[in-house]
């Protein structure tokens, strides 16, 4: 897909075709048109600052592993911020050009407290639905198949099922044993200096230590959570403290990628393997 250029001297003159429709809109309709009016602000913005700091590699750079993961995640955060913050002033003036009355920042605090009164519970993790068209690289799978001795004497050791060990491997190197994320986070399955050290770990560009270490800390997460995958997987990613803070799997866009990631590439091994 190509890039999109931005190129906006005034963020204004767009709006200037929408008809003021004075329609009546009730209650609920104001909050969600509040609430779409304020992202697609802070959308265009993320566009905006990938679009100056592309000229950089980016805002992190382009050395390190997963660095363009965290560009994204940390434009989005920004975006976010200065969207909040007023500074624009579009997502106020889609909102008066759609409903012919002046923008109520009372709307958007109802919808946010609207989303913290979900129930942890009943939180659905996006793209779930897709894990079926989930498939691994041809690079990443030969990358990997050389550590299969590997994951299988871990898989015996620790109780985890193989699949598993080689779709976290999958999601978090692609099979890279050298991989370092921007985090310092190292190997196939991207152990923290810290982790590896709890877990006995000496070097953790060793693929035999660090599968090792990585498939029990696994297995502890997996215990911890009652055997369910889901909350051990956004433990491994995201910490068991916010599993444990938000009563379930956290409501992080990276987390949530994450788990559909990971449950993707474990249904593709098992159906390789029928």
């Amino acid at each position: 897909m190509n890039e999109l250029e931005l190129k906006i001297s005034n963020s204004q003159k767009h709006l200037s075709k929408i008809e003021n429709t004075n329609s009546r809109f009730g209650k609920e309709d104001k909050v969600k048109l509040a609430k779409a009016a304020k992202e697609f602000e802070s959308m265009l913005t993320q566009m905006m600052l990938n679009s100056m700091s592309k000229t950089t590699g980016g805002l992190l750079g382009e050395e390190g592993y997963g660095n363009d993961m965290f560009d994204s995640v940390f434009e989005q955060h920004i975006a976010g911020e200065i969207s909040n913050s007023k500074s624009l002033g579009l997502a106020e003036s889609i909102y008066k050009k759609v409903t012919g009355e002046d923008f109520d920042p009372e709307l958007l605090s109802k919808a946010f407290q609207r989303e913290k009164s979900i129930n942890r519970d009943e939180i659905k993790i996006k793209g779930m639905e897709k894990i079926h068209g989930i498939k691994p690289s041809n690079g990443s799978l030969n990358r990997i198949e050389k550590f299969d001795n590997i994951i299988e004497e871990a898989a015996k050791e620790y109780g985890v099922n193989k699949n598993i060990i080689k779709s976290v491997i999958m999601t978090e190197s692609a099979g890279n044993h050298k991989a370092v994320s921007s985090a310092k986070a190292k190997g196939l399955m991207q152990l923290m200096d810290s982790t590896a050290s709890d877990l006995g770990v000496r070097n953790s560009f060793d693929p035999s230590e660090n599968i090792n270490g990585g498939t029990k800390y696994l297995a502890q997460m997996l215990r911890q959570y009652g055997g369910d995958l889901k909350l051990a997987l956004a433990a491994y990613n995201a910490g068991p403290g916010n599993v444990d803070k938000y009563n379930g799997i956290p409501p992080f866009e990276e987390t949530q990628s994450y788990i559909t990631k990971v449950m993707g590439y474990i249904n593709h091994f098992n159906k390789s393997e029928s």
